[in-house]
């Protein structure tokens, strides 16, 4: 990695300040290039304009110079600090290609800092998403995770396989011999010990993968019954059309909104009923779609009317798509007279969602806040998920060979779940894997 990187740090848009980051061997040169001056101290900040090619003034700005390998990408890097806004910053970026840079692709400052030993993997795939963090638990998750906490439990887990390993390669030498009993008792013990430590941070992992993606919650019931209204109450606005008109809403609606320290999206669907219209039958298999694809439903069911096959129909829905999920069972239209009755049904929450939905809010932040109240270790990607799956599966698959004492296949699948683990902070071998992980980050990161 000779060449030298440039990119603007910042998102577009109008604001105070905009960050144009160089990297690499010549991004102190470029630097003295733009603004004319020779001498930059490293970590000083320095009021300086900047020139483009045709030595043109284009603004005054701060320059800041971290001398490799004390940078996040461990070379040569240069941050200058410009007014902010859309011109001014492509400008200095112009300038900073003229004088020699190349544009950064997506991710490569994060890629360069990795390669060059500043961050592992999982630090690298933290800082990502920390910037799209949708809570402040997951913040929090995500800056220790930053600071190393899961590469330490990474390096514990693959020293503890390696431990139990060592005791099937020094005895593979003398396979004419039985291994005693109690030791292997105490490799198996090791491993159901490993085994279960694993299971329980995919668990926790899979259970609080809201945190850091943004919790969906899906509103369902029949038509008419006040979903909508509800939508609207969350938001405190009317983003979706009220009628009494059954079938108003024919495609499902997605809004986010802050409940607590979450960022959630709310997803309001169309009604759940028998169709004849084409276009209401697509929206009605998108809001099951919806249902699937959410951590919590909310489902409606009106208190003014008596229970219909629409109503049962819902409640068949809950019980086929309830697994795995939170459920808000609520009484709508309380303030109408009361008619709708159902033994099999225990209601949350009663209310009428065009008036007071605190409740609601209430019971919504305290599911979510639920979610984060372990201390365990968390896996914050489908790739770490996918690598402990694999992990616990080539333990699964030792301990017949070990049973057998057939050490060479025990062996064997010992060290591809030392490779699943490592391939969590360092897997070098898949150049691929990276460029695609990497690309998925933002430019200027």
């Amino acid at each position: 990695m000779t060449d030298t990187i440039s990119a603007i740090a910042t998102a577009n848009g109008i604001g105070s300040i905009s960050i144009i980051r160089i990297s690499g061997d010549r991004a102190l040169q470029i630097a003295k290039i733009l603004s004319k001056r020779q001498n930059f101290s490293p970590r000083y900040a320095t009021l300086s304009t900047i020139y483009d090619k045709e030595n043109r003034l284009i603004d005054e700005t701060i320059i800041i110079y971290f001398k490799g390998p004390n940078s996040f990408t461990a070379e040569d890097v240069v941050e200058i600090q410009c007014h902010g806004g859309f011109i001014v910053a492509q400008s200095i970026l112009k300038a900073t290609l003229d004088a020699g840079a190349r544009l950064a692709n997506a991710g490569e400052f994060s890629k360069r800092a990795f390669f060059n030993g500043r961050i592992d993997l999982s630090e690298a795939e933290a800082i990502a998403q920390l910037i799209e963090a949708k809570s402040e638990d997951a913040a929090k998750i995500l800056a220790k995770q930053m600071k190393g906490s899961l590469k330490e439990f990474i390096e514990e887990v693959r020293d503890a396989i390696i431990h139990i390993l060592a005791y099937s390669e020094v005895t593979i030498d003398y396979a004419e011999e039985d291994l005693p009993q109690d030791l292997v008792e105490q490799i198996q013990a090791k491993l159901d010990e490993l085994y279960a430590l694993l299971k329980k941070t995919l668990i926790a992992s899979k259970s609080r993968q809201g945190l850091m993606q943004g919790f969906r919650v899906a509103i369902i019931g029949k038509p008419n019954v006040g979903k909508s209204s509800l939508l609207n109450a969350l938001l405190n606005y009317n983003r979706a059309i009220v009628s009494e008109i059954a079938g108003t809403t024919r495609d499902t609606i997605e809004e986010q909104v802050k409940i607590g320290t979450h960022l959630i999206k709310i997803v309001d669907t169309a009604g759940i009923r028998e169709a004849n219209d084409e276009i209401e039958r697509i929206g009605i298999q998108r809001s099951l779609a919806a249902i699937q694809e959410s951590d919590i439903v909310v489902a409606l069911f009106d208190a003014s009317r008596e229970i219909d096959d629409e109503d049962r129909k819902i409640i068949r829905l809950l019980e086929e798509n309830g697994q795995n999920k939170e459920l808000i069972v609520i009484k709508n239209k309380i303030d109408l007279p009361q008619t709708f009755s159902c033994d099999t049904l225990n209601f949350d929450l009663e209310l009428n969602s065009k008036d007071d939905v605190s409740m609601l809010v209430e019971k919504l932040e305290d599911i979510m806040d639920k979610s984060n109240g372990s201390d365990e270790i968390m896996l914050i990607s489908e790739r770490q998920i996918a690598a402990v799956e694999a992990t616990m599966k080539n333990i699964e698959e030792a301990y017949e060979p070990l049973e057998f004492q057939e050490l060479e296949i025990f062996s064997f699948h010992l060290n591809e779940a030392v490779k699943e683990m490592a391939s969590i902070t360092r897997p070098f071998e898949n150049d691929e894997m990276l460029d695609k992980m990497f690309g998925s980050f933002c430019l200027g990161k």
